[in-house]
């Protein structure tokens, strides 16, 4: 039930939450977008991160959250103390609204308006761990980011207190093999997460879907968004398709966008229904599933089509921060291939790494994915620009990159 600690706004959602689940009215914790009322059977309309554009309306349904918050707490080994630290307007913020109250668990919850810190953090997941049972909470790689540099400058609170949960359900972005392997190392347990509005959260858990969930990687249309895209991991490891996600957990469809709708979600012959997303992906020889990017922020660089995920992971690990890899418009390349890497001691502008640095990076990225893959240059920031819970704004750092560039 909502304690001290969970603010009023956030215990009325989860109440209307909770009726709407029983059949009481839709959840629509935004402003409408879009005119008439949501479809028979809607229990939460939510937004998309309008990453490929214009953010939609999705309209979720009881079953599609009930399905996937039981498999969630299946995966996780039982029921527990939910912390919210993601805003409750977003879908991975409203599933832990949803889990908390299908369990009928605890919640703790941040102020809404509150801005994320390490100590803050603390400040809520220790009076939970105080309690009986596990204690979860979800969070994005940013913030990770934060609590790990926090702890190397003295301040371990966060991170502490986060190595003491049952579970840390880590998406809305990709997740850095390096920020995972600190992450491990400080005695955190992460499960990393795919899924999308459209497949209500997360999904796909550690590389295998949640249960009831099926997965599958289909060759890009050529007349699609993903035009153009790599027929083979940059490390030429095997085929690379668009990610299709199928099972209990998919949304009804987007409201008023009957087109978009019918585009993005499939039947089958079967009678089997696919939710058709943006990203590029790849099934490992044990069934696990590898998402690589949006398949729309593939690179063309020289004629050659470069997937920044891969270099993005490997940048960040050379120079320990998280890093945003974008094209910007080059007369003789094309697209140059241009490195963002988020690095607290940075100073308040976009600075460029120094050249041995930048040969370093260009070397190793080279050596290990391919001479196309490595960024002709490479700049340091204290901050990428963030759009959504904790998704980088790609379109941002590209302006980011040509504002700097057209001043030198």
């Amino acid at each position: 039930m909502p304690g001290p600690s969970l603010p009023p706004p956030v215990g009325a959602l989860r109440d209307a939450l909770r009726a709407a689940l029983d059949g009481g009215p839709a959840v629509v914790p935004l402003p409408r977008t879009t005119t008439g009322a949501p479809p028979a059977g809607t229990t939460l309309v939510v937004r998309t991160s309008g990453s490929t554009g214009t953010p939609r309306e999705v309209a979720l349904t009881a079953d599609a959250l009930r399905a996937s918050a039981t498999a969630t707490h299946e995966r996780l080994g039982g029921a527990g103390h939910w912390v919210l630290t993601l805003p409750p307007t977003h879908v991975a913020g409203l599933q832990v609204l949803v889990r908390s109250a299908l369990a009928g668990t605890p919640l703790t919850a941040a102020d809404p308006d509150a801005r994320f810190t390490p100590d803050g953090l603390a400040d809520l997941l220790e009076p939970a761990l105080a309690g009986d049972g596990p204690v979860y909470v979800s969070l994005v790689p940013t913030q990770v980011h934060r609590l790990l540099a926090a702890a190397r400058d003295g301040a371990a609170r966060g991170l502490a207190a986060l190595a003491r949960c049952g579970a840390v359900l880590l998406g809305g972005a990709a997740s850095p093999p390096a920020l995972l392997a600190q992450a491990a190392d400080a005695g955190v347990r992460v499960v990393t997460t795919y899924g999308m509005s459209e497949t209500a959260g997360g999904c796909v858990y550690d590389g295998a879907p949640l249960r009831g969930v099926r997965v599958r990687v289909r060759p890009a249309d050529p007349s699609g968004p993903a035009r153009g895209v790599p027929s083979t991991e940059p490390d030429g490891s095997g085929a690379v398709g668009v990610v299709e996600l199928g099972g209990p957990t998919l949304a009804a469809g987007y409201l008023g966008d009957d087109a978009a709708t019918a585009a993005a979600f499939r039947t089958d012959d079967d009678g089997s229904r696919w939710f058709r997303t943006s990203d590029l992906g790849r099934l490992a020889p044990d069934g696990t599933l590898q998402v690589l990017g949006r398949a729309d922020d593939v690179v063309v660089t020289g004629g050659v089509n470069v997937a920044p995920a891969p270099v993005e992971a490997l940048v960040g690990e050379l120079l320990g921060g998280e890093a945003c890899v974008v094209g910007v418009p080059d007369p003789e390349w094309g697209q140059a291939l241009v490195a963002v890497v988020a690095l607290p001691s940075a100073s308040s502008v976009l600075a460029p790494l120094a050249p041995d640095d930048v040969a370093r990076v260009r070397a190793a990225v080279a050596t290990r994915l391919g001479a196309p893959s490595a960024p002709r240059r490479v700049y340091r920031a204290p901050a990428l620009p963030l759009r959504g819970p904790g998704k980088v704004d790609r379109g941002g750092v590209v302006a980011l990159v040509r504002e700097h560039e057209a001043r030198a």
